[in-house]
């Protein structure tokens, strides 16, 4: 399977896996701008050459954009391969090369987001497991840090300490949401939300996240999409309109 390896040169006519509409759609047009400012700080968005979710996309750990320590490492933003496309060693081929292409780089090991169990938009803590990652730290609710390093004598990456303390967040009593276009669907669902929520009459919040300082300083885990009521994290899986409705009507609002 040939691996297309997304460049300044070549963004413009590649799809970008998760959103493969045209260069026109707002989705598209807000990963692909997030992406281009990333391309120059080592961000390396590798994908199969198939049409569809089949690809990794990681970053130096200095860069990244969620509250971690982990220097000297690869941070995995992203390792997707769904549909028809599961169950053909894909995710292999992309982690092996991933793998191999840190490793070149000089790094420690590879660091990558994931749950206690499989959850939506996480990485699949079973299959990393397989694969050889340990959980190096954890979160609540349920989040966990994972790591492959690449030598014995490798520190083990960790949250940053706001993370783990009690109650860290100081946010409004309604709903809070901390977002970043590192996902192309949050250009179509976070007007969306915001306006359900104001024919509601809800308290809602959305903070758009537009930098790496301020996502390594977030009061989640998983910064591209975070809804805390309160200081409740209510999810971090983006949501479609009538899922947010849902939520809504749980809290009696």
């Amino acid at each position: 399977m040939e691996l297309i390896k997304i460049t300044n040169e070549n963004i413009e006519n590649e799809h970008i896996c998760c959103a493969i509409s045209n260069n026109k759609d707002c989705q598209v047009v807000s990963k692909k701008s997030w992406l281009k400012e990333r391309l120059d700080e080592g961000l390396v968005f590798l994908k199969c050459n198939v049409r569809g979710k089949c690809f990794i996309e990681y970053i130096p750990a200095e860069y990244a954009w969620a509250p971690i320590e982990a220097n000297e490492y690869m941070y995995i933003n992203c390792l997707w391969v769904s549909g028809k496309f599961k169950g053909q060693g894909y995710s292999n081929l992309l982690l092996n090369e991933c793998i191999r292409d840190s490793k070149e780089k000089g790094k420690k090991g590879l660091v990558i987001l994931s749950s206690k169990k499989k959850m939506g938009f996480l990485s699949d803590p079973k299959y990393l497991k397989y694969k050889g990652f340990e959980v190096a730290d954890t979160a609540s609710p349920y989040f966990e840090l994972m790591y492959l390093p690449f030598c014995e004598n490798a520190h083990k990456p960790c949250f940053k300490p706001h993370i783990k303390e009690e109650h860290q967040t100081n946010l409004q009593n309604g709903f809070t949401l901390y977002y970043t276009n590192q996902c192309p669907f949050n250009a179509k669902y976070i007007p969306l939300l915001e306006e359900i929520a104001s024919q509601r009459n809800v308290d809602f919040k959305a903070i758009h996240i537009t930098a790496k300082e301020q996502a390594q300083h977030a009061p989640c885990p998983f910064t591209t999409f975070s809804l805390f009521y309160g200081s409740e994290l209510i999810t971090h899986e983006m949501l479609s309109e009538k899922k947010f409705e849902k939520i809504l009507t749980e809290k009696g609002l």
